[in-house]
Protein backbone atom coordinates (compact mmCIF):
# COMPACT_ATOMS: atom_id res chain seq x y z
CA UNK A 1 0.00 0.00 0.00
CA UNK A 2 1.23 3.70 -1.22
CA UNK A 3 0.09 6.62 0.89
CA UNK A 4 0.50 9.55 -1.48
CA UNK A 5 -0.10 9.79 -5.79
CA UNK A 6 2.61 12.25 -7.02
CA UNK A 7 5.35 11.28 -9.01
CA UNK A 8 6.98 8.90 -6.38
CA UNK A 9 3.98 7.10 -5.40
CA UNK A 10 2.70 6.88 -8.79
CA UNK A 11 6.15 5.17 -10.30
CA UNK A 12 6.22 2.85 -7.08
CA UNK A 13 2.89 1.77 -7.75
CA UNK A 14 3.49 1.19 -11.64
CA UNK A 15 6.46 -0.73 -10.47
CA UNK A 16 5.22 -2.91 -7.73
CA UNK A 17 2.41 -3.91 -10.45
CA UNK A 18 4.61 -4.87 -12.74
CA UNK A 19 6.39 -7.03 -10.23
CA UNK A 20 2.87 -8.89 -9.43
CA UNK A 21 2.48 -7.47 -6.20
CA UNK A 22 -0.97 -6.15 -4.90
CA UNK A 23 -1.07 -3.09 -5.05
CA UNK A 24 -3.53 0.15 -3.83
CA UNK A 25 -2.75 3.76 -3.68
CA UNK A 26 -4.10 6.68 -1.03
CA UNK A 27 -4.56 9.63 -3.62
CA UNK A 28 -5.51 11.73 -0.48
CA UNK A 29 -7.65 13.45 -3.66
CA UNK A 30 -4.53 14.44 -5.16
CA UNK A 31 -3.64 12.17 -7.91
CA UNK A 32 -0.47 13.78 -8.98
CA UNK A 33 0.63 15.28 -6.19
CA UNK A 34 2.85 18.90 -6.07
CA UNK A 35 4.93 17.75 -9.81
CA UNK A 36 1.64 17.78 -11.79
CA UNK A 37 -1.07 20.19 -10.46
CA UNK A 38 0.56 22.33 -8.77
CA UNK A 39 4.85 22.19 -9.61
CA UNK A 40 6.80 20.83 -12.75
CA UNK A 41 4.25 20.08 -14.93
CA UNK A 42 2.05 23.27 -15.18
CA UNK A 43 5.31 25.98 -14.52
CA UNK A 44 6.78 24.27 -17.69
CA UNK A 45 3.51 25.27 -19.38
CA UNK A 46 4.28 29.10 -17.89
CA UNK A 47 7.85 28.95 -18.85
CA UNK A 48 7.08 27.88 -22.51
CA UNK A 49 4.22 30.37 -23.10
CA UNK A 50 6.27 33.46 -21.11
CA UNK A 51 9.39 31.90 -23.45
CA UNK A 52 7.80 32.36 -26.39
CA UNK A 53 6.34 36.03 -26.15
CA UNK A 54 10.38 36.91 -24.95
CA UNK A 55 11.63 35.20 -28.26
CA UNK A 56 8.87 37.25 -30.47
CA UNK A 57 9.82 40.68 -28.39
CA UNK A 58 13.97 40.09 -28.91
CA UNK A 59 13.83 42.04 -32.49
CA UNK A 60 17.72 41.91 -32.67
CA UNK A 61 17.72 38.40 -32.23
CA UNK A 62 14.97 37.95 -34.86
CA UNK A 63 16.66 40.34 -37.19
CA UNK A 64 20.05 38.37 -36.92
CA UNK A 65 17.80 35.51 -38.55
CA UNK A 66 16.37 37.38 -40.86
CA UNK A 67 12.81 37.83 -38.85
CA UNK A 68 10.88 41.35 -38.62
CA UNK A 69 7.82 41.00 -36.91
CA UNK A 70 5.67 44.15 -37.41
CA UNK A 71 3.23 45.58 -35.05
CA UNK A 72 3.16 44.49 -31.07
CA UNK A 73 3.45 41.30 -29.40
CA UNK A 74 0.54 40.60 -27.13
CA UNK A 75 -0.50 37.68 -25.07
CA UNK A 76 -3.56 36.46 -23.07
CA UNK A 77 -2.79 36.06 -19.56
CA UNK A 78 -6.15 33.87 -19.16
CA UNK A 79 -5.04 31.83 -21.94
CA UNK A 80 -1.69 31.35 -20.73
CA UNK A 81 -3.31 30.67 -17.35
CA UNK A 82 -5.61 28.18 -18.98
CA UNK A 83 -2.77 26.46 -20.63
CA UNK A 84 -1.27 25.31 -17.36
CA UNK A 85 -4.13 24.45 -15.94
CA UNK A 86 -5.59 22.13 -18.90
CA UNK A 87 -1.75 20.59 -19.07
CA UNK A 88 -2.11 19.47 -15.61
CA UNK A 89 -5.58 18.47 -15.96
CA UNK A 90 -4.33 15.93 -18.76
CA UNK A 91 -1.34 14.79 -17.38
CA UNK A 92 -3.59 13.78 -14.08
CA UNK A 93 -5.85 11.83 -15.88
CA UNK A 94 -3.43 10.14 -17.81
CA UNK A 95 -1.82 8.62 -13.76
CA UNK A 96 -5.40 7.95 -12.90
CA UNK A 97 -5.84 6.03 -16.64
CA UNK A 98 -2.22 3.87 -16.29
CA UNK A 99 -3.24 3.55 -12.28
CA UNK A 100 -6.37 1.89 -13.10
CA UNK A 101 -4.99 0.41 -16.73
CA UNK A 102 -2.96 -1.88 -14.51
CA UNK A 103 -5.77 -2.75 -11.64
CA UNK A 104 -4.05 -0.87 -8.90
CA UNK A 105 -7.04 0.24 -6.10
CA UNK A 106 -7.29 3.75 -5.87
CA UNK A 107 -8.75 5.11 -2.31
CA UNK A 108 -9.39 8.38 -2.65
CA UNK A 109 -9.00 9.56 1.43
CA UNK A 110 -5.71 10.34 2.54
CA UNK A 111 -3.68 7.24 4.27
CA UNK A 112 -3.23 7.27 7.92
CA UNK A 113 -0.67 4.84 9.29
CA UNK A 114 -2.70 3.14 12.52
CA UNK A 115 0.57 0.78 13.52
CA UNK A 116 2.40 -1.84 11.71
CA UNK A 117 0.96 -3.13 8.72
CA UNK A 118 -2.19 -0.96 9.26
CA UNK A 119 -3.61 2.43 7.35
CA UNK A 120 -7.15 4.10 8.09
CA UNK A 121 -8.21 5.69 5.08
CA UNK A 122 -9.33 9.73 6.60
CA UNK A 123 -12.53 9.65 4.42
CA UNK A 124 -14.16 6.50 5.17
CA UNK A 125 -12.63 5.58 8.41
CA UNK A 126 -11.79 2.30 7.50
CA UNK A 127 -8.45 0.42 8.29
CA UNK A 128 -6.77 -1.59 5.77
CA UNK A 129 -3.86 -3.98 5.93
CA UNK A 130 -0.71 -4.22 4.08
CA UNK A 131 2.14 -6.43 3.72
CA UNK A 132 4.11 -3.40 2.61
CA UNK A 133 3.20 0.31 3.60
CA UNK A 134 5.68 3.12 1.44
CA UNK A 135 4.93 6.72 2.96
CA UNK A 136 5.29 9.13 -0.36
CA UNK A 137 3.18 11.95 0.92
CA UNK A 138 5.40 14.47 -0.91
CA UNK A 139 6.00 18.32 0.57
CA UNK A 140 4.34 21.45 0.78
CA UNK A 141 5.76 25.19 0.15
CA UNK A 142 7.26 26.64 3.51
CA UNK A 143 6.40 29.91 4.34
CA UNK A 144 8.44 31.86 7.01
CA UNK A 145 7.58 33.01 10.34
CA UNK A 146 5.77 37.10 9.93
CA UNK A 147 4.79 36.31 6.15
CA UNK A 148 1.35 36.60 5.45
CA UNK A 149 -0.03 34.52 2.63
CA UNK A 150 -3.43 35.03 1.23
CA UNK A 151 -2.78 33.55 -2.27
CA UNK A 152 -3.99 36.66 -4.13
CA UNK A 153 -1.23 39.26 -3.81
CA UNK A 154 0.87 37.17 -1.53
CA UNK A 155 1.51 33.60 -2.74
CA UNK A 156 3.49 30.64 -2.78
CA UNK A 157 4.56 28.54 -6.24
CA UNK A 158 1.09 26.96 -5.95
CA UNK A 159 -1.14 30.84 -6.24
CA UNK A 160 1.39 31.94 -8.65
CA UNK A 161 0.90 28.92 -11.19
CA UNK A 162 -3.07 30.39 -11.12
CA UNK A 163 -2.11 33.69 -12.95
CA UNK A 164 -4.62 35.53 -11.34
CA UNK A 165 -2.66 38.62 -12.63
CA UNK A 166 0.62 40.03 -13.87
CA UNK A 167 1.79 42.27 -11.08
CA UNK A 168 3.98 45.07 -12.46
CA UNK A 169 6.39 44.78 -9.49
CA UNK A 170 6.75 41.08 -7.89
CA UNK A 171 9.13 40.72 -5.02
CA UNK A 172 10.57 36.90 -5.17
CA UNK A 173 11.82 35.87 -1.48
CA UNK A 174 13.98 32.98 -2.18
CA UNK A 175 16.32 32.85 -5.32
CA UNK A 176 16.55 29.08 -6.06
CA UNK A 177 15.30 26.69 -8.51
CA UNK A 178 11.58 27.86 -8.21
CA UNK A 179 11.96 31.69 -7.52
CA UNK A 180 14.33 32.04 -10.68
CA UNK A 181 12.22 29.72 -12.99
CA UNK A 182 9.40 32.41 -11.82
CA UNK A 183 11.21 35.58 -12.77
CA UNK A 184 11.62 34.04 -15.95
CA UNK A 185 8.00 33.59 -16.79
CA UNK A 186 7.15 37.52 -14.82
CA UNK A 187 10.18 39.33 -16.90
CA UNK A 188 8.91 37.76 -20.29
CA UNK A 189 5.26 39.17 -19.46
CA UNK A 190 6.22 42.63 -18.67
CA UNK A 191 6.67 42.67 -15.22
CA UNK A 192 9.48 43.93 -12.83
CA UNK A 193 11.41 41.54 -10.52
CA UNK A 194 12.94 41.67 -7.12
CA UNK A 195 14.83 39.42 -5.35
CA UNK A 196 14.66 39.23 -1.78
CA UNK A 197 17.60 36.82 -0.04
CA UNK A 198 18.73 35.24 3.20
CA UNK A 199 22.06 34.87 1.81
CA UNK A 200 24.48 37.22 0.90
CA UNK A 201 24.58 35.38 -2.71
CA UNK A 202 22.13 34.60 -5.12
CA UNK A 203 21.29 31.06 -6.37
CA UNK A 204 23.33 29.79 -3.31
CA UNK A 205 22.94 26.29 -4.16
CA UNK A 206 23.88 26.12 -7.61
CA UNK A 207 27.91 26.10 -8.42
CA UNK A 208 29.81 29.46 -7.98
CA UNK A 209 30.66 29.54 -11.65
CA UNK A 210 27.30 28.97 -13.35
CA UNK A 211 25.62 30.87 -11.13
CA UNK A 212 28.10 34.23 -11.64
CA UNK A 213 27.27 32.92 -15.42
CA UNK A 214 22.87 32.77 -14.84
CA UNK A 215 23.57 36.43 -13.35
CA UNK A 216 25.06 37.58 -16.58
CA UNK A 217 22.78 36.13 -18.61
CA UNK A 218 19.24 36.15 -16.68
CA UNK A 219 19.46 38.37 -14.05
CA UNK A 220 20.91 41.66 -15.85
CA UNK A 221 19.90 41.76 -18.61
CA UNK A 222 16.56 41.88 -17.58
CA UNK A 223 14.38 43.87 -15.03
CA UNK A 224 15.32 42.26 -12.25
CA UNK A 225 16.91 43.82 -9.18
CA UNK A 226 18.10 42.50 -5.91
CA UNK A 227 18.73 42.65 -2.22
CA UNK A 228 21.52 39.87 -0.18
CA UNK A 229 21.73 39.01 2.84
CA UNK A 230 18.41 40.03 4.30
CA UNK A 231 15.29 38.33 5.54
CA UNK A 232 11.97 39.46 4.61
CA UNK A 233 10.42 39.69 8.34
CA UNK A 234 7.19 41.05 7.62
CA UNK A 235 4.97 40.80 4.67
CA UNK A 236 1.59 42.31 4.81
CA UNK A 237 -0.61 41.45 1.45
CA UNK A 238 -2.07 44.19 -0.38
CA UNK A 239 -5.19 44.57 -2.72
CA UNK A 240 -4.81 44.18 -6.76
CA UNK A 241 -4.89 47.51 -7.94
CA UNK A 242 -6.02 49.64 -4.92
CA UNK A 243 -3.54 48.74 -2.38
CA UNK A 244 0.22 47.35 -2.86
CA UNK A 245 1.82 44.67 -0.38
CA UNK A 246 4.23 45.52 2.31
CA UNK A 247 7.69 44.12 2.35
CA UNK A 248 9.54 44.90 5.88
CA UNK A 249 13.14 43.96 5.70
CA UNK A 250 15.74 43.01 8.14
CA UNK A 251 19.58 42.26 8.00
CA UNK A 252 20.19 38.44 8.17
CA UNK A 253 23.26 38.70 10.76
CA UNK A 254 22.08 41.65 13.10
CA UNK A 255 18.45 41.78 12.59
CA UNK A 256 18.18 45.84 12.55
CA UNK A 257 16.06 47.32 9.83
CA UNK A 258 17.33 47.83 6.68
CA UNK A 259 14.10 48.88 4.08
CA UNK A 260 10.50 48.53 3.28
CA UNK A 261 9.60 48.70 -0.05
CA UNK A 262 5.91 48.41 -1.27
CA UNK A 263 5.30 46.02 -4.50
CA UNK A 264 2.20 44.55 -6.15
CA UNK A 265 2.60 41.24 -5.57
CA UNK A 266 5.09 38.68 -3.43
CA UNK A 267 6.07 35.44 -4.01
CA UNK A 268 6.93 33.37 -1.18
CA UNK A 269 9.83 30.60 -3.22
CA UNK A 270 11.79 30.10 -0.10
CA UNK A 271 11.42 25.84 -0.12
CA UNK A 272 9.33 23.17 0.98
CA UNK A 273 8.78 21.09 3.85
CA UNK A 274 7.67 17.41 3.94
CA UNK A 275 3.83 17.10 4.23
CA UNK A 276 3.66 14.24 7.23
CA UNK A 277 1.69 16.32 9.98
CA UNK A 278 -1.04 14.20 11.28
CA UNK A 279 -0.11 11.04 9.43
CA UNK A 280 -0.05 8.37 12.17
CA UNK A 281 4.03 8.68 12.49
CA UNK A 282 3.23 8.51 16.43
CA UNK A 283 1.79 4.91 16.07
CA UNK A 284 4.88 3.77 15.17
CA UNK A 285 6.90 5.74 17.00
CA UNK A 286 8.88 7.92 14.54
CA UNK A 287 10.52 11.00 15.75
CA UNK A 288 11.23 13.56 12.56
CA UNK A 289 13.53 16.07 12.64
CA UNK A 290 11.69 18.97 10.61
CA UNK A 291 8.87 16.78 9.68
CA UNK A 292 11.67 14.69 7.79
CA UNK A 293 10.94 11.00 7.69
CA UNK A 294 14.66 9.19 8.65
CA UNK A 295 15.50 6.58 6.17
CA UNK A 296 18.34 4.29 5.58
CA UNK A 297 19.28 3.77 2.10
CA UNK A 298 16.91 1.48 0.81
CA UNK A 299 14.16 3.57 1.70
CA UNK A 300 13.92 2.35 5.07
CA UNK A 301 12.16 3.94 7.77
CA UNK A 302 14.23 4.23 11.13
CA UNK A 303 12.61 5.33 14.34
CA UNK A 304 14.54 8.39 14.20
CA UNK A 305 18.02 9.34 12.26
CA UNK A 306 20.41 7.12 14.85
CA UNK A 307 17.31 4.65 15.44
CA UNK A 308 16.67 1.05 14.18
CA UNK A 309 14.82 0.27 11.01
CA UNK A 310 10.93 -0.45 10.82
CA UNK A 311 10.38 -3.70 9.33
CA UNK A 312 8.10 -3.26 6.08
CA UNK A 313 8.43 0.31 6.52
CA UNK A 314 9.32 2.50 3.41
CA UNK A 315 9.53 6.34 2.69
CA UNK A 316 10.02 8.14 -0.82
CA UNK A 317 10.36 11.24 -2.09
CA UNK A 318 10.48 14.45 -0.58
CA UNK A 319 9.43 13.69 3.11
CA UNK A 320 12.57 12.31 3.93
CA UNK A 321 14.24 15.02 2.58
CA UNK A 322 17.53 13.36 0.64
CA UNK A 323 16.46 14.72 -1.93
CA UNK A 324 13.74 16.34 -2.89
CA UNK A 325 12.88 16.16 -6.94
CA UNK A 326 10.18 14.65 -8.77
CA UNK A 327 12.13 12.04 -10.53
CA UNK A 328 13.86 11.51 -7.44
CA UNK A 329 11.28 10.47 -5.59
CA UNK A 330 10.14 7.85 -8.55
CA UNK A 331 13.33 6.47 -8.49
CA UNK A 332 13.32 5.70 -4.82
CA UNK A 333 9.97 4.48 -4.80
CA UNK A 334 11.24 2.27 -7.50
CA UNK A 335 13.93 0.83 -5.45
CA UNK A 336 11.85 0.44 -2.55
CA UNK A 337 9.87 -1.78 -4.82
CA UNK A 338 12.57 -3.99 -5.83
CA UNK A 339 14.20 -4.04 -2.15
CA UNK A 340 10.39 -5.13 -1.37
CA UNK A 341 10.99 -8.15 -3.98
CA UNK A 342 14.14 -9.06 -2.32
CA UNK A 343 16.68 -7.84 -4.87
CA UNK A 344 18.63 -5.39 -2.92
CA UNK A 345 18.70 -1.78 -4.68
CA UNK A 346 20.39 0.96 -3.82
CA UNK A 347 19.85 4.51 -5.25
CA UNK A 348 22.71 6.75 -6.63
CA UNK A 349 21.76 10.22 -5.91
CA UNK A 350 25.03 11.98 -6.92
CA UNK A 351 23.55 10.53 -10.64
CA UNK A 352 19.85 11.77 -10.34
CA UNK A 353 20.52 15.00 -12.56
CA UNK A 354 18.80 18.00 -11.63
CA UNK A 355 17.77 21.04 -14.00
CA UNK A 356 16.11 25.02 -14.17
CA UNK A 357 14.25 25.59 -17.06
CA UNK A 358 15.18 28.99 -17.65
CA UNK A 359 15.63 30.90 -20.84
CA UNK A 360 18.36 29.59 -20.96
CA UNK A 361 18.82 26.41 -19.39
CA UNK A 362 20.76 25.33 -15.93
CA UNK A 363 21.25 21.81 -15.75
CA UNK A 364 23.33 19.81 -13.38
CA UNK A 365 24.55 16.28 -12.19
CA UNK A 366 27.03 15.51 -9.08
CA UNK A 367 28.75 17.61 -7.28
CA UNK A 368 29.35 21.11 -7.88
CA UNK A 369 33.48 22.88 -7.71
CA UNK A 370 33.83 23.70 -4.37
CA UNK A 371 32.23 20.28 -2.98
CA UNK A 372 34.38 18.55 -5.28
CA UNK A 373 37.36 20.39 -4.00
CA UNK A 374 36.06 19.72 -0.62
CA UNK A 375 36.02 16.05 -1.31
CA UNK A 376 39.64 15.61 -3.41
CA UNK A 377 41.44 17.01 -0.44
CA UNK A 378 39.55 14.66 2.05
CA UNK A 379 39.74 11.69 0.22
CA UNK A 380 42.81 12.57 -1.61
CA UNK A 381 42.65 12.63 -5.27
CA UNK A 382 43.27 15.47 -7.60
CA UNK A 383 40.37 17.03 -9.28
CA UNK A 384 40.49 18.29 -13.30
CA UNK A 385 38.31 20.43 -14.51
CA UNK A 386 37.34 20.75 -18.24
CA UNK A 387 34.74 23.18 -20.33
CA UNK A 388 32.93 23.32 -23.50
CA UNK A 389 31.24 26.20 -24.97
CA UNK A 390 28.18 26.98 -26.48
CA UNK A 391 29.70 29.89 -28.77
CA UNK A 392 32.07 27.09 -30.63
CA UNK A 393 28.70 25.50 -31.41
CA UNK A 394 27.61 25.42 -34.95
CA UNK A 395 24.08 24.63 -33.96
CA UNK A 396 24.15 27.18 -30.87
CA UNK A 397 25.30 29.66 -33.02
CA UNK A 398 22.79 28.89 -36.03
CA UNK A 399 19.69 29.06 -33.14
CA UNK A 400 22.00 32.69 -32.32
CA UNK A 401 22.30 30.89 -29.07
CA UNK A 402 25.85 31.09 -28.55
CA UNK A 403 25.80 31.98 -24.60
CA UNK A 404 26.22 28.93 -21.99
CA UNK A 405 28.94 26.92 -21.25
CA UNK A 406 29.23 23.11 -19.94
CA UNK A 407 31.73 22.25 -16.78
CA UNK A 408 32.28 18.65 -16.39
CA UNK A 409 34.68 18.03 -12.94
CA UNK A 410 36.37 14.66 -12.84
CA UNK A 411 39.03 12.46 -10.73
CA UNK A 412 42.53 12.83 -13.10
CA UNK A 413 43.47 9.18 -11.39
CA UNK A 414 40.42 7.17 -12.51
CA UNK A 415 38.95 9.79 -14.71
CA UNK A 416 35.53 9.00 -13.67
CA UNK A 417 33.21 12.10 -13.93
CA UNK A 418 31.80 13.54 -10.21
CA UNK A 419 30.07 16.75 -11.34
CA UNK A 420 28.53 18.46 -14.71
CA UNK A 421 27.24 21.83 -14.86
CA UNK A 422 25.38 23.05 -18.19
CA UNK A 423 23.88 26.67 -18.88
CA UNK A 424 22.69 27.26 -22.29
CA UNK A 425 19.42 26.23 -24.36
CA UNK A 426 18.26 22.81 -24.23
CA UNK A 427 20.83 22.32 -20.92
CA UNK A 428 18.03 19.92 -19.34
CA UNK A 429 18.32 17.39 -22.09
CA UNK A 430 22.19 17.85 -22.76
CA UNK A 431 22.55 16.59 -19.19
CA UNK A 432 21.00 13.06 -19.38
CA UNK A 433 24.23 11.83 -21.41
CA UNK A 434 26.36 12.94 -18.36
CA UNK A 435 24.32 11.62 -15.58
CA UNK A 436 24.30 8.04 -17.38
CA UNK A 437 27.69 8.58 -17.14
CA UNK A 438 28.19 8.75 -13.85
CA UNK A 439 25.43 6.14 -12.95
CA UNK A 440 27.67 3.56 -15.09
CA UNK A 441 31.00 5.01 -14.24
CA UNK A 442 31.82 6.00 -17.97
CA UNK A 443 35.39 7.62 -17.99
CA UNK A 444 35.82 10.94 -19.68
CA UNK A 445 38.37 8.92 -21.51
CA UNK A 446 35.67 6.65 -22.73
CA UNK A 447 33.00 9.43 -23.17
CA UNK A 448 36.27 11.28 -25.36
CA UNK A 449 36.19 8.34 -27.92
CA UNK A 450 32.48 8.05 -28.53
CA UNK A 451 30.77 9.68 -31.65
CA UNK A 452 28.47 12.72 -31.26
CA UNK A 453 25.80 13.98 -34.18
CA UNK A 454 27.33 16.79 -35.64
CA UNK A 455 26.03 19.44 -35.47
CA UNK A 456 23.88 19.27 -32.42
CA UNK A 457 24.56 21.04 -28.79
CA UNK A 458 25.49 17.67 -27.48
CA UNK A 459 29.09 18.50 -29.03
CA UNK A 460 29.79 21.30 -26.55
CA UNK A 461 29.82 17.91 -24.14
CA UNK A 462 31.98 16.34 -26.89
CA UNK A 463 34.48 19.11 -26.64
CA UNK A 464 34.88 19.50 -22.67
CA UNK A 465 35.20 15.41 -22.36
CA UNK A 466 37.99 15.44 -25.63
CA UNK A 467 39.37 18.70 -23.38
CA UNK A 468 39.57 16.39 -20.39
CA UNK A 469 41.90 14.04 -22.17
CA UNK A 470 44.03 16.55 -24.00
CA UNK A 471 42.39 15.90 -27.35
CA UNK A 472 40.76 19.10 -29.57
CA UNK A 473 37.32 18.53 -30.94
CA UNK A 474 36.11 19.00 -34.25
Amino acid sequence: AIIGCGVGGHGAALHARGQGLKTAVFSGRDVGGTCVNRGCVPSKALLAASGRVRDMKDASHLESLGINVEGEVTYDRQAVADHAKNLANTVKGNLENSLIGLDVSVIEGRGILAGPNKIKDDQSGKIYTAKNIILAPGSVPFVPPGVTVDEKTVYTSDGALNLDFVPEWVAIIGSGYIGLEFSDVYTALGSEVTFIEALPMLMPTFDREIAKQAERMLIRPRAIDYRLGVFASEVTPGEQGKKPCTIKMIDANTKEHVETIEVDAVMVATGRVPNTKDMGLESMNIETNRGFVAVDDKMRVKTSADGEVIDNLYCIGDANGVMMLAHAASAQGISAVENICGREHVVNHEAVPAACFTHPEIAMVGLTEEQAVERAEKEGWTLGKSQGNFRANSKALAEGEGAGIAKVLFNKETEKIVGVHIIGIHAADLIQECANAVEQGTTVRELSMMVHTHPTLCEVLDEAFKGAVGMSSH
